[in-house]
């Protein structure tokens, strides 16, 4: 990943994203020619010169204070998750960058595949920061078996998440909001590009869904970025039918880039009872055998 183009990419689409209006400005030329604000009203919201407004939109945030930083977050409105990837993005143009985290190698460590295999109650996943499932319990195999059974995975690489929602056609009968999946995904691989944006294998696998997949690439040209703890997914499995399943994300400290993905039911919802049923057929079936 190209850092200083990432950084004026963000920006710009930030800025571009922000109506004077939103920003409080009440006087402005009503005939613009941008989107969005002008870089003199983020300069002037900020705090700073235009001059050097213009050197961090161009891509220069090394050695940029937090304070200036926290400034420009301000200015623009960025969310949390926003903000977190402008801090991301300026720790990575600073110096030693190539010696950050790498995604953890495979396979995971014992103890943690032992410890959700002790989960059987619920569905639990692994995944690494580029969407990698790198580890499952089996009912959480047999929940995401239309993915882990798909032909877009190269040999002898994990499923990836990513890969199956843009590249295989079922995906948008097994995600119910394919729309939501597809964006949760790319703003989740948009985030790890601010983290982590010297892992071959992670511009890799972006390279390939740019070159194959033009929902992927209108996602990533958008820039967006959002945070993954909880949420509600919505599945169609082929055994157990509609499934709109409460998820919660818990890092692992001792696995960087690792993080547990664990799904429930409310209480007597449609919903438990059709999970019922996939635990039961996780239990006696190979997930690899799943109808398809």
């Amino acid at each position: 990943m190209d850092n200083r183009a990432e950084i004026k990419a963000f920006l710009s689409s930030r800025r571009a994203k922000l109506s004077p209006e939103q920003a409080g400005l009440t006087a402005y030329a009503r005939n613009r020619r941008v989107p969005g604000l002008r870089r003199n009203e983020v300069a002037d919201l900020a705090g700073v010169s235009v001059e050097y407004y213009a050197q961090l939109e161009r891509g220069n945030l090394a050695g940029v204070s937090d304070s200036v930083l926290e400034a420009l977050a301000r200015a623009l409105q960025m969310d949390e998750a926003e903000r977190a990837h402008l801090l991301d993005l300026a720790r990575a143009s600073g110096p030693a960058t190539r010696a950050r985290r790498k995604p953890a190698a495979q396979p995971v460590r014992a103890n943690l595949q032992r410890l959700i295999d002790l989960m059987p109650q619920v569905p639990v996943i692994v995944n690494n920061a580029r969407l990698d499932q790198v580890a499952a319990n089996s009912f959480g195999r047999a929940l995401f078996a239309p993915m882990c059974a798909s032909p877009v995975h190269p040999a002898n690489q994990p499923p990836n998440h990513a890969r199956f929602t843009f590249l295989d056609p079922r995906a948008r009968d097994f995600w119910t909001d394919w729309e939501r999946a597809a964006d949760d995904g790319v703003a989740q691989l948009r985030t790890e590009a601010g983290r982590n944006p010297y892992d071959r294998a992670f511009t890799d696998l972006i390279g390939e869904l740019s070159t194959r997949s033009e929902e992927f690439r209108i996602r990533w040209a958008a820039h967006d970025v959002r945070l993954h703890r909880i949420g509600v997914k919505h599945f169609h499995h082929p055994v157990a039918g509609d499934l709109q399943l409460n998820f919660e994300v818990m890092e692992l400290p001792a696995d960087p880039g690792l993080t547990l993905i664990a799904f429930s039911a409310d209480a007597g919802s449609p919903a438990e009872d059709a999970l019922t049923l996939l635990g039961s057929w996780a239990a006696t079936q190979d997930p690899k055998a799943l109808p398809r």
